[in-house]
């Protein structure tokens, strides 16, 4: 029988009784790097993800949002409110400096830590990011959307049992003959509810910080064959974030190792932040 072989849980407990949980991966003696997770997502990452971290230079910090993997639901909370939890996890290992990732939905939450701790955030990498919503878009029912998202969450889990692989339209092999597979699905997206659905109520408000007001290195990165989020995000984001650097890969939403090793060697303090190398230098494509 497999057995499971995911990383060590810890447990933070926060001052108002909320408990977040998280994973460390990468060399111990790596920069620190605070990582914020898609919308839904777990602390638990692909293997090929996990590959690029263990061989990057960075320790990094992959910690579930309130409402998802166990930690604590923060009912109302915005996308501003993650910069405190950030605090909170790197006061935990005495990080007084530390970089940001955010995939997809974390994105928002990785910028909302460079605005709002600007002073400690060194750079702040997003990747599949998306754009503040446009006025008046916010869900109005909560009720309805989360049936929305049990739904979906439901056809996903429907397509596993079928034998499907664990990435939704992606190649693999069967999920549920793979135990760390199936835990990584359940804890997002049956244990995750929650916080896909707080993520996404706070997606629809105001994010409560302006991302005009970042000052740190930021590099956004986008895939040209991404079916979830479409390049205008990133234009969005390139254009309203005075620091900023735009990186397109040849890829989908989740891109392949290389890609999640060049982001990771762009958080390194010690590379230079591409806005310092002439345009010839640098390489607009990244290899899939």
């Amino acid at each position: 029988m497999a057995v499971m072989s995911l990383p060590v849980t810890f447990e933070l407990t926060r001052g108002d009784a909320r408990v977040l949980r998280y994973c460390l991966y990468g060399p111990a003696d790596g920069f620190p790097v605070i990582s914020h997770g898609g919308s839904p997502s777990s602390r638990w990452k692909l293997p090929h993800v996990v590959e690029a971290m263990e061989r990057s230079r960075l320790r990094l910090l992959v910690y579930d949002r309130p409402g998802y993997g166990g930690s604590t639901r923060q009912p109302g909370r915005s996308v501003a409110d993650a910069a405190e939890d950030a605090r909170a996890l790197a006061d935990a290992y005495g990080w007084q400096r530390f970089g940001v990732f955010g995939g997809s939905g974390g994105g928002p939450h990785a910028l909302a830590c460079a605005a709002l701790l600007a002073d400690r955030v060194t750079r702040c990498a997003v990747l599949s990011g998306i754009k503040p919503a446009d006025p008046g878009a916010a869900h109005s029912d909560e009720t309805a959307l989360r049936s929305r998202l049990a739904a979906r969450a439901a056809e996903i889990m429907a397509l596993i049992d079928a034998g499907g692989p664990e990435v939704p339209a992606g190649p693999g092999p069967a999920a549920r003959t793979d135990p760390d597979a199936m835990a990584r699905l359940r804890a997002t997206f049956v244990d995750g509810t929650d916080g896909w659905l707080d993520d996404s109520l706070a997606f629809g408000r105001p994010w409560q910080f302006a991302p005009e007001t970042i000052t740190v290195p930021v590099g956004i990165w986008r895939g040209t064959r991404d079916a979830n989020v479409s390049p205008e995000h990133a234009d969005w984001l390139l254009a309203h974030l005075p620091t900023a650097r735009g990186h397109v890969y040849d890829g989908g939403h989740l891109p392949d190792a290389p890609v999640y090793g060049h982001i990771y060697d762009w958080l390194h303090p010690d590379t230079r932040h591409p806005a310092e190398v002439p345009d010839a230098a640098v390489p607009s494509r990244l290899p899939s």
